[in-house]
Order: C-alpha cells, then structure tokens, then sequence
C-alpha cells in the first residue's frame, strides 16, 4: 500500500486518489496553429520518466483538490508534495 502525502488533509491510503499524469505539460501558445500530429504530442506523449517525477494527483475520496507528487518511479518513494502551480 501507498501512503499519498495529501497537502490538505494529511497522509491517506493511495486508495483514495486517482493519478493525472506527469506534472507541468505547457499547454500551445499557439493552439490554432497546431495540426494534428502536434495536438496528438501534447495530448499524448510524456517522459514517462525513470526516477524522479513530478506528477499530478487528485484525492477523490478526501478534499477532492489536485496537486503535485515528486515521485521516484524506480523505488516508488514519494518524495514530497505540494498545491499546484508551486515548485520546491
């Protein structure tokens, strides 16, 4: 079992979460501008990292807000976890 460091409401089982993927994808500039190969990039391709990880995370059966998990990919250790749109 997985124990998800929520910013909100404390350590929880991971259970109670649901995983949103890798964490500061920049959305286009340009989104207009995009064709379908490079929309199909943005949706769809991430590092899918070997290690270290920044990703994001949401606590559906708790305060239901999103946030960021620093996690090793490897070990499974999360590292720390803070609101979204804050770096370490």
């Amino acid at each position: 079992m997985l124990q998800i460091p929520c910013p909100w409401c404390g350590p929880r089982e991971d259970a109670e979460f649901d995983f949103g993927g890798e964490a500061d994808i920049q959305r286009p500039a340009d989104p207009d501008a995009l064709d379908d190969a490079a929309w199909a990039d943005y949706l769809f391709m991430r590092v899918n990292r070997r290690g270290v990880q920044r990703e994001q995370w949401v606590h559906t059966a708790g305060c239901r807000r999103w946030f960021v998990v620093e996690r090793d990919t490897v070990t499974n250790e999360i590292l720390q976890a803070s609101t979204m749109g804050r770096r370490p």
